[in-house]
Parts: structure tokens; C-alpha cells; sequence
């Protein structure tokens, strides 16, 4: 019989409709959960058992009304440790940075709690979400439940490791170069990023989203129904659409689609990853969609350029914080800013318009025939646990992201679907990307390709189980 733990949000909400299984028995299975793993996998970096079961108790009260305020309520969740909830606090996963309690819910985790969500877990991140790693001067590293001595890829390490461990149904990571993508493909889950605007952020930032990890894509769209709802502190986010069709299917029959299996940057593609994506598209072909070869997507003076404009936004945030919390970051990411230094204006300036140039080159990817992009998420399967970036070299540092930054950049939805496993056991995910704004046929798509896969492996069981 399938664990609570293990159970997909509408498999959950079904029992939780029927009296088969309570929001409060839910929530004690997921706790249970976490103290079976977390000794060994250090996802969370808060937990407030008691006012996850209070919140898990309302639910059940509601549930037995008949009045439930939908789907998600009652049902586990955990939020990324940057995503604010109030009482809190928010250090970005930096010793750096002092512990505040942060003031109010961010609107990712208002919208939540205003569905009946019972938030169980903090999750894990390294310093300032710079790194696709779980290694942090903050907490204690991060790892896999497939394998300890794996990372789970960041920056919303705990989020991924979490999802694959079962400490909810749903976790809300964020991404502004592939931090929920990167963790989905390392980790085996799926990864959602939202079209840029479209699920309320604050504060806002250029291309900082907010987007579900799961294992199922139609766990991430359930969530999205809840987290696209509107706030108005975001004054960057797009307007409200509640007609989207979250649940949405459509037949791959038809659906254009461009291969892009060079970057044009970055890390060459590993031999079994570059497999795994060609496998997909031979998969989608074979399911009626056609599917073309498209050139390189971007070149190394863009990827180079963000660098530089990520480093001098690092460097002056450390220097805001002052000397002395500066010196407690980690060293990776100390270095890394500190080669900002030498940097003029223009140098800087050239690197923010990267931004721009990824963009323009996306849509001209796209341009007027494609409805779709497949692509790797990341050139390379999950890294050792205990390495902050896959050179491990602060020089080097973004040559991994250069097939989800882009699409970060632009403003593109783009989803990680985890579709096999490397021969010695690493989860290997493939990218698909949709048109601005198609957020809905992106999922649609995905939710077709998840069926096309082979059958995944059984999820880990918890020690001792």
C-alpha cells in the first residue's frame, strides 16, 4: 500500500474527501518522514511541528464540513528557505547573512496558506542561491536520497531532495538561472519554471521566479493553480488569467519542436545525458510531433557578460553586510564576487545587457514555427555532494547553466522532466520550453512526455523502513 508520504496531491485530496485518510494523519506521516531522513539528507532548515498540525487539524475540520477550500488543502507542502514566512528567518543560505524573523508570508507562501496548504519544512539553499549545489555556509551539506554522496543541485537543493524523499506532495523552490530545473534533472522530479511574472515574487528581480518541484507533472500544475493567483506587491508580475487550464492535456500530434543539443556555451553535453535527450525526441517523433535539429542557442561572451553582472551584484551585496559578515559566505562564493573588484562600469554594464542579448536570441530560436524547445537541462548528472559547482572553480563558475539560463533570461516556461538514469544510477531530466506565456501547453506537453518514458525507478525508502 502506497505510504501517505508517497501519495500525489489529488490521490490525497480523493482520501482526504472519503475519510479514507486525514490532513492531520498526512501531516504526521510526512513529519515521520523527515525524522527518518533528515539526520542523513539535511534538507530543512526549519520545521514548527506544532503549527503544522494545528494547520493539518483545521484542514481535517474543513474536510469533515464539506467545506474544503480545494485541493491543496491539508495537503503537505514545503516552501525554499528564501521564499519569506512571517515569524521566520530568511538568511538566503548564507552564514553571512543575520537572522531576522522575515515580517509576512511572501505571496508564494500566503497563496498557500490561503488554500488550506500545511507547510511542514523550510528547505535548503547555498549562499545567495548562487550555486546549483546543497553546499552552504549556513547549514550543513545537502544530499540525495538515491545516493548520499550525490548533490541534489541547487539552488533550491533542499526542495529536490526533499521531493525525492517524501517530505510533501509539493515543494516551492525559485529559479533565476535554472535553480528549480537543475534540482528537478539531478534529482529526478520534476522541475517547473513558470513564464517570468507569471506567480508573484517579492521582492521582485529580473527573471527571479517561483516554481513547484514534484514528482509528477500534474502535482506542478495543481500547485501552479494556486501559486499564479495574484499579489499585488509584485509590480513586475503579469496580470491575472483565471480562465488558465492548469489541468490541461493535449495530443503531441502536430507540436513543432526544436532540438537544441548545443548550447553554444558552457560545458560540452555528457555522452549519457546527450542520450537521454535524444531518446526523448525520438519519443516525441514517434508520438506524432515533428522534431528538427536548431543551432546553437547563445555564445560565451553572453554567458561570460551575466557572469560578470552576477559577480558585481554579489560582491556589492557582501559589502553591504559589511566586512566582517562578509568573511562568514562561503569561500567559493567570496572568491567568485571578489573578482568583481577590477571591474569598470562599462564591463559591468555590458554584462547586464546579457540579459537582453539571451533573450533576443531565445526568441529567434523560436522564431515563428517552433512551439516547443527539448534540450538538457544541465550538460552534466549530479555532481559529488560535497563540490559547490561541477569544476568546482569559481572561474568557471555558470558553465553549467548555459541551457537554463537562457530561458530564465527570456521569460520562457521551461520544465525539467526527469526521463532516465544514468548506468551508475544518476537521474538524468530533459527540458522542454515553450513560447512566452504558454505556460499551460508547456505542462500539457510534459504531461505527454512523462508518459512516453520508460518506467522510473521506485523511490527510496527511508532508513530503517
Amino acid at each position: 500500500m502506497t505510504e501517505l508520504p508517497d501519495l500525489p496531491v489529488a490521490a490525497l485530496a480523493e482520501a482526504f474527501a472519503t475519510g479514507a485518510a486525514s490532513p492531520a494523519e498526512a501531516a504526521r506521516a510526512v513529519l515521520e518522514r523527515i525524522d527518518a531522513w533528515e539526520p542523513t539528507l539535511r534538507a530543512v532548515t526549519h520545521r514548527d511541528d506544532a503549527a503544522a498540525l494545528r494547520a493539518a487539524a483545521e484542514a481535517e475540520a474543513r474536510w469533515r464540513a464539506g467545506e474544503p477550500r480545494g485541493e491543496l488543502d491539508g495537503v503537505p507542502v514545503t516552501i525554499k528557505e528564501n521564499v519569506a514566512t512571517r515569524g521566520v528567518p530568511m538568511v538566503l543560505g548564507s552564514a553571512a547573512i543575520p537572522p531576522e524573523p522575515a515580517a509576512a508570508d511572501a505571496p508564494a507562501a500566503a497563496r498557500l496558506r490561503e488554500a488550506g496548504a500545511v507547510l511542514v519544512a523550510k528547505t535548503t539553499m547555498p549562499d545567495f542561491g548562487m550555486l546549483t549545489s546543497g553546499v552552504s555556509s549556513a547549514h550543513p551539506t545537502t544530499r540525495q536520497a538515491w545516493n548520499p554522496a550525490w548533490n541534489p543541485g541547487g539552488s533550491s537543493a533542499g526542495a529536490g531532495a526533499a521531493a525525492v524523499a517524501g517530505y510533501a506532495a509539493v515543494h516551492v523552490g525559485t529559479d533565476i538561472g535554472g535553480s528549480v530545473r537543475l534540482p528537478g534533472a539531478w534529482c529526478g522530479v520534476v522541475g517547473f519554471k513558470g513564464s517570468f511574472g507569471r506567480v508573484p515574487v517579492d521582492p521582485p528581480y529580473y527573471a527571479r521566479v517561483v516554481g513547484p518541484l514534484t514528482r509528477t507533472v500534474d502535482d506542478a500544475a495543481r500547485a501552479m493553480a494556486v501559486l499564479a493567483r495574484p499579489d499585488g506587491r509584485d509590480h513586475m508580475s503579469l496580470p491575472p488569467e483565471p480562465s488558465l487550464d492548469w489541468g490541461a492535456s493535449a495530443p503531441l500530434t502536430g507540436v513543432r519542436v526544436g532540438l537544441c543539443l548545443d548550447a553554444g556555451a558552457g560545458l560540452p553535453v555528457e555522452p549519457e545525458t546527450r542520450a537521454a535527450v535524444e531518446g526523448a525526441a525520438h519519443a516525441l517523433g514517434a508520438a506524432g510531433a515533428s522534431v528538427e535539429p536548431i543551432a546553437p542557442l547563445i555564445t560565451e561572451e553572453m554567458l561570460a557578460g551575466l557572469d560578470r553582472f552576477w559577480r558585481t551584484r554579489t560582491r556589492v551585496e557582501l559589502e553591504k553586510l559589511g566586512p566582517d559578515a562578509a568573511a562568514r559566505a562561503l569561500p567559493y562564493i567570496q572568491e567568485w564576487a571578489a573578482a568583481a573588484a577590477g571591474y569598470d562600469g562599462a564591463t559591468v554594464f555590458h554584462g547586464f545587457s546579457q540579459m537582453d542579448a539571451m533573450s533576443s536570441a531565445v526568441g529567434a530560436a523560436f522564431g515563428e514555427e517552433l512551439d516547443l524547445l527539448l534540450a538538457p537541462v544541465a550538460p552534466v548528472a549530479a555532481i559529488p555532494a560535497d563540490a559547490p559547482s561541477p569544476t568546482g572553480d569559481p572561474a568557471t563558475a555558470l558553465v553549467h547553466i548555459a541551457f537554463t539560463v537562457p530561458f530564465s533570461m527570456s521569460g520562457h516556461p521551461a520544465i525539467s522532466v526527469p526521463w532516465a538514469v544514468a548506468a551508475d544510477g544518476r537521474p538524468l531530466g530533459v527540458q522542454l520550453v515553450g513560447r512566452r506565456f504558454a505556460d499551460v501547453a508547456v505542462l500539457a506537453a510534459a504531461r505527454g512526455l512523462e508518459t512516453l518514458r520508460d518506467p522510473p525507478p521506485a523511490w527510496p525508502r527511508p532508513p530503517g523502513a
